[in-house]
């Protein structure tokens, strides 16, 4: 992990445009790479368009009580960053309006949000089809007033969904930490105990692989074969999917590309390997992401960057779907990383 980051620690003005600076010199500058924009040009796809909302996702803060070398979000103890009750309400009365299929949760730790127990239950009176926490599952083991974690998700149906970068201790704790693994085994085993990643109910359990170097995910049907083998002959734990979710050169881990002398081959690796087919269901189509402040992005790689939608309504205070619908998503040189291979999006692989 860096002792040092090279863009500035918080999502502030200056960080996301130092991020954006880098992002569109050097090689694409000089037209040695064409830019995300040139790209879906050739094909006839640019501008992108919304699609009917589908995905509500909150980022309720930027605290955790980890902090990966891959995070995107740049999450960590220190953030002080929440969404507060007054924008947590005003998320209820959009939820009621526009009825989403799927109500996703994000953080940091979504569950250090000080309202994030009165908000579940709020949100699940409502009727959610897909309620989805991304827990990063050591968060269950961190402190006995989180233990109950597991009880209260069964509770309102949660379908729960967990960052594990592999199956074994090495990789595990080289992306997130030291001891993050056992705590990691210790959470699944928990969530299993209540009947979740179970053939025989309907409590879901996935877990979320990201690639813990400059390198796109394996086939994502490929690699949760291989994860569910290892988890259940080695620690008899089940889970339901693996998603795949490739790391986007942003925040931490462009940090790490650029430090690693990485940066220039994994942008080609990413341009190389773009597939026009991905680009009807990337998660910007079909998603709109809240931080934890109220302001709307296309996507919560977006809302890293600072790049809101571009629309009149650009806060949840002043949501309107109809406008919403009309606007073009924001795109930059980071958005090759959902388009590469199979695709990527918080959903994992697209095709």
């Amino acid at each position: 992990m860096m002792k040092k980051s090279l863009i500035a620690r918080n999502n502030d003005l200056a960080n996301t445009q130092r991020q954006l600076e880098i992002l569109s010199n050097g090689i694409f500058n000089n037209g040695k790479l064409p830019t995300f924009a040139q790209k879906i040009k050739e094909t006839n796809q640019f501008p992108i368009r919304p699609k009917k909302l589908e995905v509500l996702q909150l980022n309720l803060g930027y605290m955790c009580n980890q902090v990966c070398a891959h995070c995107h979000v740049d999450a960590g103890p220190d953030r002080k960053e929440i969404m507060t009750k007054q924008t947590l309400l005003q998320c209820l009365e959009v939820i009621k309006k526009t009825k989403p299929n799927t109500l996703d949760l994000t953080g940091g730790a979504p569950e250090l949000n000080p309202n994030f127990r009165w908000f579940v239950q709020e949100a699940a009176k409502i009727g959610i089809n897909d309620f989805i926490v991304r827990s990063n599952l050591t968060i269950i083991v961190s402190n006995k007033k989180y233990y109950d974690l597991p009880q209260f998700f069964k509770k309102y149906n949660i379908h729960v969904v967990s960052s594990m970068p592999h199956y074994t201790e090495q990789k595990t704790n080289k992306q997130r930490g030291n001891g993050v693994f056992n705590k990691s085994i210790q959470a699944l085993k928990m969530l299993n105990a209540v009947g979740y990643g179970k053939a025989q109910t309907n409590l879901k359990l996935d877990l979320v692989y990201n690639p813990s170097g400059a390198f796109l995910p394996g086939n994502q049907k490929a690699l949760e074969n291989d994860f569910k083998k290892a988890l259940e002959n080695n620690f008899s734990i089940y889970f339901n999917n693996l998603l795949t979710i490739t790391n986007l050169p942003i925040s931490r881990f462009l940090d790490y590309l650029i430090v690693s002398e990485n940066y220039e081959d994994y942008m080609y690796t990413l341009v190389e390997a773009y597939n026009a087919n991905t680009l009807k269901n990337v998660m910007c189509t079909n998603s709109i992401s809240v931080s934890w402040n109220g302001y709307l992005y296309d996507c919560d790689f977006n809302q890293m960057l600072n790049l809101k939608v571009a629309s009149t309504v650009q806060h949840i205070t002043d949501y309107n779907e109809n406008l919403l619908q009309n606007r073009s998503i924001n795109i930059h040189q980071h958005c090759y990383g959902c388009t590469a291979g199979s695709g990527s999006s918080c959903q994992g692989a697209v095709i």
